[in-house]
């Protein structure tokens, strides 16, 4: 699905009422690099009436990274968490 199409969906959805939550916040938000922002995002898809065609345009695109449709893709394929930035721990930390 090419961008334009679900554009015109999201166009659409907000005709009827609905929101379309990546037009009413920042942009940023859904390339965000703080894993806590990105997890915002995700959130804010989950009632997004647009949202399987996001995902789906997206990988069809092969979008290399950001929040679409509610999932996060890096490198072209979905990813469940953004790693924070730096090294990993070598050792977990107590709890």
């Amino acid at each position: 699905m090419p961008l334009s199409d679900t554009i015109d969906l999201g166009t659409r959805a907000e005709a009827h009422g609905a929101t379309i939550p990546c037009r009413d916040y920042d942009a940023e938000l859904w390339f965000a690099e703080r894993p806590e922002d990105v997890e915002h995002a995700k959130t804010l898809c989950g009632l997004c009436p647009a949202r399987a065609q996001c995902l789906a345009g997206a990988l069809e695109r092969q979008e290399p990274w950001g929040v679409w449709g509610g999932q996060l893709i890096v490198q072209g394929a979905i990813v469940a968490r953004k790693r924070p930035r730096g090294r990993p721990r070598k050792h977990p930390v107590a709890a």
